[in-house]
C-alpha cells in the first residue's frame, strides 16, 4: 500500500509547529515525543503504520478550531481520529501530519426525551450514548461490534452500522445535526433537533465523508424508546448457500427482524472455543432477532420458523429466557476477538443485494481455494453487509500481499453483483485503489470537487478514499 512521500518542509519545521500547537492547547494536550506518538501510528488496520508528526487532544470546539486554523496557515495535514477503531485505515497518519483526536470531548450536552434526541460531544463512545438514556427506557440504535470503544466521531465519519441496523438504519438515518469545524477553523452547524433541514442536504454529504470535509465536534442523535421485548432464534444449516437462501427468503417474505446475523463453520468453532456460548457445530449459523410485544414476537418467529423449515435446518433453537438470549448473542459479539486468537486476519466490508448471498458465498469459498488462504464469514446478512475475515500469517513473506489480492477480488465481486465496496467501515486506505472498480473517472471527479469546496488545500485526511493518482495534482497544489 503506497502513501505519498512526506513533505520535507513540514518535517523540517516540526519543532516550530509543535511549539505553535503548544501555544494553543494545554501542555498535556500536545504529544510530540516519538515514543508517545507511536500510540497513534495506526488504527485497527494494524498492517499499516506510521507515527505522526504530533498528536493533539483538544477539549473544546474552540480549541479544535484554533488547531485547524493554525494547521491551515502552516500547510500541515490533519488526520481526525475518534477512538482509532477504523478497520479500513481511515485514521492512519503520515509522517508529516498531526493526529487530531477528540477522545477528551465526551460529554452529554443535552437530553430531550420529548423530542427523542440527545446532543453529545463526538468523542463519546457509541455504547455510552445508550448508557446515558437507558435508565429512562431509551436507546441509540446504531450498534457497531466495536460499540464499547468506537466514538460517535468515527461512526459519523464512516457512516457505521451494526447488527440492529437492518430495522433502524445506519448512522446517517439516526444523525439529525452536527457542529463541524472546517479546515480553515470556521465553526458551522448543520441540521438540529428536527427532521430534514432547509436547503441542500449537507448533513448527508458529511456523514460518511471519512474526516475529509471537517472535524465534527458535536452531534445531535435520534434516540428511541426501548421495545417491549426482543427474542432471538438460532438456526443451523449444512451449507453456507442454504443459509444465504434462507436469509433471502425471510427478507422477500416481508418480515422485518431487528437483526439477521450470519456465521460460517470456521467462525462458529472459533467463537465457541472463545465464548463457550453453546453453539452447534454446523456449516452455517443464522441468528435472527425480532422485537415488539409478546404477541408480535410470537407472530414474527412463527413466520421465520416456517421459512427456515423449507431449508431443512439442522438446528432450530428459539430463546425462551434472557439467559438464553444472552448466550445466543455472546458468541457473535465475541467473533472478531475470537478470530484474532487463531491467526492474523483482514476484515473486509463489502455490501451486496441480499438475493446474491448464495452466489457470493459460493464464490468466496472457491476463491479461498484459489488463493490458498482460509476465510471465515461473519456478517450482517439482513442488509447484505458482508465481513469476510481472510486469515494470513503476518510473519510469512508474501502472505499479506496474497491476502490483499484475495480481498480485492471479493470486493470487486460485491460490485459485480450490484453491491458496493463498503458497508460501514469506509474506504480509508484499504479500498482506496479499488474505487475505480465501482466509479467512473467522471464520478470520482464529481466527488473530488465536493472536497475542493470544503478543503481547497487538501489538508484534511488527504491520502484516503480516492486513488492517489486521481488526487495528486490537488494534493501538490
Amino acid at each position: 500500500m503506497q502513501m505519498p512521500d512526506p513533505d520535507q518542509s513540514v518535517l523540517a519545521r516540526k519543532e516550530a509547529i509543535v511549539a505553535g500547537l503548544g501555544r494553543i492547547l494545554p501542555a498535556d494536550a500536545v504529544i510530540s515525543d516519538p515514543a508517545e506518538t507511536r500510540a497513534y501510528e495506526c488504527d485497527a488496520l494494524t498492517a499499516y503504520r506510521c507515527p505522526p508528526l504530533a498528536a493533539v487532544l483538544p477539549s473544546t470546539t474552540e480549541e479544535v478550531a484554533a488547531v485547524l486554523r493554525f494547521c491551515h496557515e502552516q500547510g500541515v495535514k490533519v488526520v481526525p481520529r475518534g477512538s482509532g477503531t477504523s478497520l479500513a485505515g481511515g485514521a492512519l497518519p503520515t509522517a508529516d501530519s498531526i493526529i487530531l483526536g477528540v477522545a477528551r470531548m465526551n460529554a452529554v450536552l443535552e437530553t430531550d426525551y420529548a423530542n427523542r434526541v440527545i446532543r453529545v460531544q463526538t468523542g463519546r463512545t457509541n455504547l455510552s450514548v445508550t448508557g446515558a438514556v437507558e435508565a429512562d427506557d431509551f436507546f441509540y440504535a446504531p450498534d457497531p461490534s466495536s460499540q464499547l470503544a468506537c466514538a460517535i466521531a468515527g461512526n459519523i465519519g464512516m457512516n457505521s452500522g451494526g447488527a440492529h441496523c437492518l430495522k433502524y438504519g445506519v448512522t446517517t438515518n439516526n444523525l439529525l445535526g452536527v457542529k463541524l469545524v472546517t479546515m480553515q477553523g470556521e465553526i458551522v452547524e448543520l441540521g438540529g433537533a428536527h427532521l430534514d433541514a432547509a436547503g441542500y442536504d449537507l448533513l448527508g454529504v458529511l456523514c460518511g465523508s471519512e474526516g475529509q470535509l471537517g472535524v465534527v465536534t458535536e452531534a445531535t442523535l435520534r434516540i428511541l424508546r426501548k421495545p417491549e421485548g426482543a427474542r432471538p432464534i438460532m438456526m443451523g444449516f449444512d451449507a453456507n448457500e442454504v443459509a444465504g437462501a434462507c436469509v433471502s427468503d425471510i427478507i422477500k417474505a416481508g418480515v422485518l427482524p431487528v437483526a439477521i446475523e450470519f456465521m460460517d463453520r470456521p467462525c462458529i468453532r472459533a467463537c465457541e472455543a472463545f465464548a463457550k456460548a453453546g453453539y452447534p457445530d454446523v456449516e452455517a449459523l443464522l441468528i435472527v432477532e425480532v422485537e415488539g410485544s409478546e404477541a408480535e414476537i410470537e407472530e414474527q418467529l412463527a413466520k421465520i420458523k416456517e421459512i427456515a423449515l423449507r431449508h431443512n435446518p439442522t438446528e432450530l433453537r428459539e430463546s425462551r429466557s434472557a439467559e438464553q438470549s444472552a448466550a445466543i448473542w455472546k458468541g457473535r459479539k465475541s467473533a472478531f476477538g475470537a478470530m484474532g486468537q487463531i491467526n492474523d486476519y483482514m476484515c473486509l466490508d463489502g455490501t451486496i443485494p441480499v438475493s446474491q448471498l448464495p452466489h457470493v458465498l459460493r464464490r468466496i469459498g472457491e476463491m479461498s481455494k484459489e488463493f490458498g488462504l482460509d476465510v471465515a464469514n461473519v456478517f450482517h446478512a439482513g442488509d447484505g453487509n458482508m465481513h469476510p475475515l481472510i486469515l494470513f500469517d503476518a510473519n510469512k513473506p508474501g502472505d499479506l500481499e496474497r491476502c490483499e489480492a484475495f480481498g480485492a477480488e471479493i470486493l470487486k465481486l460485491c460490485v459485480e453483483v450490484g453491491g458496493c465496496l463498503t458497508g460501514e467501515h469506509g474506504v480509508g486506505v484499504e479500498k482506496r485503489d479499488l474505487m475505480l472498480a465501482q466509479y467512473t473517472p467522471e464520478d470520482i471527479e464529481a466527488q473530488l470537487r465536493v472536497k475542493d469546496v470544503f478543503d481547497p488545500k487538501w489538508l484534511l485526511n488527504p491520502a484516503k478514499v480516492f486513488p492517489l493518482e486521481t488526487t495528486e495534482t490537488r494534493r501538490a497544489a
